[in-house]
């Protein structure tokens, strides 16, 4: 009989009519039909209220209510699946708290069933439940753990419960809630679509009521990680400005909660894309995240030197800001941080103050030269990157040159020169050439092989950059006698001195030995050497 019926229906397409049959094969002993009884009605049930009432008269929702028991995987994700849809309907609420199935529901969420029963459990947890908080409570817990994954988000959303957690959070009475509620939006919020329909829906103001508002150091902090996740949206962005977001923010940065000063920063990072917050954040919100970098919490300083590495990007006038509540020093001491974000952070903010020269006179008085030669020695490639533009940034004159030659910054920064990261060999070459500007130091570079290892990269079509040809070409004007070798000649430029000497034209790639080792060897048939030296004693 079953295996007839099997035969006559298509899962994804039945009507009312058809719907009575599919019901009786709820009662199949085998696994395959009751898989795909249970996949047409949850099809059926999606179309509206209409047909869950349909099925409830149907008497369907008791024979489901023992397949979310039954042993076949599929079966009782699919069974899942449909009262995840049918418990928005008040009269199989009804029922199914008569038929007591919620101990059922809640062993779905065990960690070994499937992300989608999760899902679904869930959402017939929050349908049934608002007149049971605690187990609201549970439903929007776990819904903040699998939310994390993208599909579940998507369900979520398709499966209208943005409606519902926005519901919530309108609700006073479920003040006991509004933590986890926000939690599981600003989840969602990694999504285009979800953001759209959050901002469409007016749940931003929302957020926005709640991070203002509300007194309550969780509900804070997510609020305002969610408006740090929606804040990436250029739309959202200018529909914050319009309502003052920056005043909020920069009252968040001021909370006693750790947490919720890293989501407030978070948050000031992500609106700094909006020209007109950037400059408003220059009097206020500035002061309060230099403060934040003497933070003891390793998160808070990193977050707060985001917000500052973003905030000085391409703005003379916040780098000031930062310079004049007293940065410079609280940012060097964030260099020797645990955390490789924070320290990359604070690189960058000081190579954005460095771009002005009283800035970086200062900069360089905070003994900006040894602080740096730890992140240069960093095994991360962004905190290398930074630590390499730094020293490109700072390292313009002879003194600070000298500072960082004498307190062994040149080692690794060669060394940096190797990297098979694109951007850390480009910005050590950068560096390096900044290095070279005068001869004692442009001398240790060529002595510790720098001179050696951008020949080899010169040479090489995918590793070459215009930075490493510019700081080769730097250090041979340096090395004049290397230079006419290779090249067979000499810019105006390039002032010959005593213990210059031509050894004759080189291949590239061969090395030229150095005059000690030249004047060793027993005379050829080769031609001379030329050593020019105008002192008499020779």
């Amino acid at each position: 009989f079953f295996n007839k019926i099997k035969d006559q229906f298509d899962p994804f397409m039945i009507e009312s009519k058809t719907a009575a049959t599919v019901v009786l094969m709820l009662r199949s002993p085998e696994e395959e039909v009751l898989a795909k009884a249970c996949e047409a009605l949850y099809k059926f049930a999606l179309k509206g209220e209409e047909n869950k009432a349909t099925l409830l008269e149907l008497g369907a929702v008791e024979p489901l209510t023992k397949l979310l028991t039954h042993e076949d995987k599929i079966v009782r994700r699919n069974a899942t699946m449909i009262f995840g849809i049918l418990s928005s309907n008040n009269d199989v609420k009804k029922l199914l708290r008569e038929l007591d199935v919620m101990n059922s529901v809640i062993a779905q969420l065990a960690p070994e069933e499937e992300v989608v029963i999760h899902e679904f459990a869930s959402l017939c947890l929050a349908n049934m439940s608002s007149e049971y908080p605690v187990i609201q409570l549970l439903a929007l817990k776990t819904l903040g753990v699998i939310t994390n994954d993208k599909q579940s988000r998507t369900t979520l959303r398709d499966n209208q419960g943005l409606d519902h957690l926005i519901k919530i959070l309108e609700t006073k009475e479920l003040n006991d809630l509004h933590v986890e509620a926000l939690a599981v939006i600003a989840n969602c919020l990694e999504d285009m679509d979800t953001m759209v329909q959050i901002r469409q829906t007016g749940g931003l103001k929302k957020l926005l009521s709640f991070a203002e508002n509300s007194t309550i150091p969780d509900i804070q902090k997510n609020a305002a990680k969610a408006i740090a996740k929606a804040a990436y949206d250029p739309e959202n962005r200018k529909l914050f400005h319009e309502q003052e977001v920056e005043k909020c923010l920069v009252a968040l940065l001021g909370s006693e909660n750790d947490g919720t000063k890293i989501a407030a920063s978070q948050a000031i990072s992500a609106m700094c894309e909006n020209s007109d917050s950037k400059d408003f954040f220059n009097n206020q919100g500035i002061p309060q995240l230099i403060q934040l970098l003497k933070s003891d919490n390793e998160e808070v300083r990193e977050a707060a030197a985001l917000a500052l590495a973003n905030l000085t990007t391409c703005n003379s006038a916040n780098a000031n800001a930062a310079a004049e509540a007293d940065g410079i020093d609280p940012l060097i001491n964030v260099l020797s941080s645990k955390r490789d974000g924070a320290i990359a952070n604070a690189a960058t903010v000081l190579t954005n103050m460095a771009m002005q020269e009283p800035l970086r006179l200062n900069i360089q008085n905070h003994n900006i030269m040894h602080a740096i030669i730890s992140p240069l020695r960093s095994a991360n490639t962004v905190v290398q990157s930074k630590a390499a533009l730094a020293v490109a940034a700072t390292a313009c004159d002879v003194e600070a040159r000298t500072e960082l030659r004498n307190s062994g910054g040149l080692e690794p920064l060669v060394e940096l020169l190797r990297s098979k990261n694109d951007e850390v060999r480009r910005h050590a070459s950068w560096a390096v050439m900044v290095c070279a500007g005068d001869e004692l130091t442009a001398s240790e570079l060529c002595r510790l092989g720098a001179l050696d290892i951008l020949e080899e990269v010169s040479l090489s079509g995918s590793r070459r950059n215009k930075f490493s040809e510019l700081a080769y070409n730097k250090l041979l004007n340096n090395n004049l006698s290397l230079k006419y070798s290779q090249t067979g000649y000499l810019s105006s430029s390039n002032i010959i001195n005593d213990g210059f000497y031509d050894y004759g034209r080189i291949n590239p790639g061969t090395k030229l030995l150095p005059l000690k080792e030249l004047c060793l060897q027993e005379p050829s048939d080769r031609r001379a050497v030329l050593l020019i030296n105008s002192k008499s004693d020779v």
